[in-house]
């Protein structure tokens, strides 16, 4: 087996500043948990033994109370408690996913679908399918939503988990520090087509960003209602697909399909019914089909 190959992928090989804090969490309250896991394996056996049939125990029928047992049973575990509690509190504080992380993000819109991720660029006016990406030391604000059932996303090497939700709008913050790609995906059983449900996470540098821009706002393809209801179809994609355009405040019109009046208060488009606007998906279990 390749070294590493075990975590590569998860938050214990951290590309960004989150999954690093993460990483140390888990590292403090493993610490913590060891004060008790370590002493009980080390006394079980030298219990057994000493007070064994036969053993050097003192055999005390009549014992009832001790303090200092008391005090060592009982305080250890309240300050350990006490102590992950703290550690806890402080950490999701810290990391709140929607704290921004420094000025001027880069905004990307997500819909999460069946069994595929759509990733709106307002600012760029591109969108891809399946492709999350990124530049490399930018904070980066992900405004999510579900066109379809309540999905999970991650990407594990950048940041926690966030549910999508149709309807409403959630908020993931996250820097990446390290160029390559990355995987994410859906964590949320969603039917058939969910252990297929992942995408790239390709981080580049500003450079290679503003390239990466330039060539995709050169693509022909775009992305209107027809070709968001398309979407909806459950599919799996068997290929990223970039779209030189998009239809304006889709996403807000996304989120209107399922909540009308919701969209306006959590997203910085302004929301447009009418003919254009996409009709809410009902979700289903149907085979999964790959995306055209």
């Amino acid at each position: 087996m390749v070294p590493g190959a075990a975590y590569a992928g998860s938050f214990l090989e951290p590309a960004g500043p989150i999954a690093s804090a993460q990483l140390s969490h888990f590292g403090v309250i493993s610490a913590l948990m060891l004060i008790v896991i370590v002493p009980m394996f080390v006394a079980l056996p030298i219990v057994l033994w000493r007070y064994r049939r036969g053993g050097k125990g003192t055999y005390r029928p009549d014992w009832e109370f001790n303090w200092g047992l008391e005090l060592l049973i009982w305080g250890i575990p309240v300050a350990l408690v006490a102590a992950l509690g703290t550690a806890l509190w402080k950490h999701t504080l810290k990391n709140d996913p929607y704290r921004p992380l420094g000025p001027a993000p880069l905004v990307v819109e997500v819909v999460s679908l069946d069994w595929k991720f759509l990733f709106l660029y307002p600012e760029q006016g591109v969108a891809t399918l399946d492709l999350l990406a990124l530049p490399e030391g930018r904070p980066v604000t992900l405004k999510l939503t579900s066109g379809t059932v309540m999905q999970s996303f991650i990407v594990p090497r950048l940041a926690g988990q966030i549910y999508a939700m149709a309807g409403m709008q959630t908020k993931l913050n996250l820097i990446a520090d390290a160029t390559g790609d990355f995987v994410g995906r859906n964590t949320q059983y969603n039917g058939l087509g969910f252990a297929s449900q992942s995408f790239t996470a390709r981080v580049m540098s500003p450079n290679d960003f503003a390239a990466w821009v330039a060539g995709a706002k050169a693509q022909p393809a775009a992305l209107d209602a027809a070709g968001y209801a398309a979407l909806l179809a459950p599919s799996v994609a068997n290929e990223p697909v970039i779209y030189g355009r998009f239809t304006p405040g889709l996403f807000d019109q996304i989120i209107a399909s399922f909540a009308p009046g919701m969209a306006a208060g959590h997203s910085g488009h302004a929301p447009q019914a009418g003919a254009d606007a996409p009709a809410a998906h009902q979700h289903n279990d149907h085979t999964p089909e790959a995306a055209q």
